[in-house]
């Protein structure tokens, strides 16, 4: 069988969340050097505060030996380092060390991870050092297409659980149903995703949350259509009446453009719009 996917409800996650560009106009350039040395600079502008925000990175893959090694200095000054290992002790067992440091305000973090997975189960392990430390657990079993997932966070010094989290889902090959208990069972989710043709797809998520001041439960529904191989549109409305619209083309290998419009349908003589992301990759 196929290895369950540890993140329940992805597909209709990235079909609600993902090439909707709202919050300001973005550029990525990626270039990989023979000796498997990869470069990106990315940078982001946000359309309320004005502010541009960037980074540098470069990564290092040793596919023989399941190595990578990134390295990244950020516009705030933080300098991140994450090393991955797959593979290499044992089939299947991931060990990742990222760590962060920002000398200005002397902030500090290292997280320590470990992720097993083999056929019909996907496990992980988080170590906080500086935070708590705190360590977090989540697994997945999956079985004939079902799953079952719990996540959970321990505070090493204060020993009590912080955090817990459960779930459980269904994935065919066509659809995939998923119901969420977040935050200590306080939050609780629905989503469906649905690939109706090769070119249309639909999902819809549902939130109710125990503790929210606005009762009720929040309804979000969208779906995506590729118009040909080089460009899809993708729409959206929640239950407030908010409108969403994405468009994507690729201009060329390693070279697209996204374009976003949010519509407030109950105010439309004061909709706002964000103007287009761009995200550049020549071709490697």
């Amino acid at each position: 069988m196929s290895l369950p996917q540890p993140d329940l409800g992805k597909s209709s996650n990235d079909l609600l969340g993902k090439d909707y560009p709202f919050h300001g106009t973005s550029l990525e350039v990626k270039t990989k050097t023979p000796s498997n040395v990869a470069f990106k600079v990315g940078g982001n502008r946000d359309s309320k505060s004005g502010t541009i925000a960037g980074d540098i990175e470069a990564k290092y893959t040793d596919k023989k030996n399941g190595l990578v090694f990134t390295e990244t200095w950020t516009t705030s000054n933080a300098l991140k380092s994450q090393l991955e290992l797959e593979n290499y002790l044992a089939k299947g067992l991931k060990l990742d060390i990222a760590t962060s440091l920002t000398p200005d305000k002397g902030q500090k973090s290292a997280l320590l991870n470990v992720v097993y997975k083999q056929s019909g189960v996907h496990t992980r392990g988080a170590l906080d050092v500086f935070k708590g430390p705190t360590f977090t657990t989540d697994t997945v079993f999956g079985r004939d297409g079902f799953l079952f997932g719990a996540e959970t966070a321990y505070n090493v010094t204060e020993g009590k659980i912080t955090r817990y989290a459960a779930a459980i889902g269904y994935n065919a090959p066509e659809y995939a149903v998923t119901v969420h208990g977040l935050n200590n069972l306080k939050t609780f989710t629905a989503s469906y995703y649905h690939r109706v043709s090769a070119d249309v797809e639909a999902g819809a998520k549902a939130v109710y949350d125990t503790k929210a001041t606005t009762p009720g439960v929040a309804l979000e529904v969208g779906t995506k259509a590729y118009l040909d191989s080089a460009a899809f549109v993708k729409a959206k409305i929640n239950n407030s009446g908010v409108l969403a619209l994405g468009y994507t083309q690729a201009l060329r290998p390693g070279v697209k453009a996204s374009f976003g419009l949010a519509l407030d349908t109950q105010r439309l003589n004061e909709f706002s719009h964000t103007g287009p992301t761009h995200k550049a990759r020549p071709p490697l």
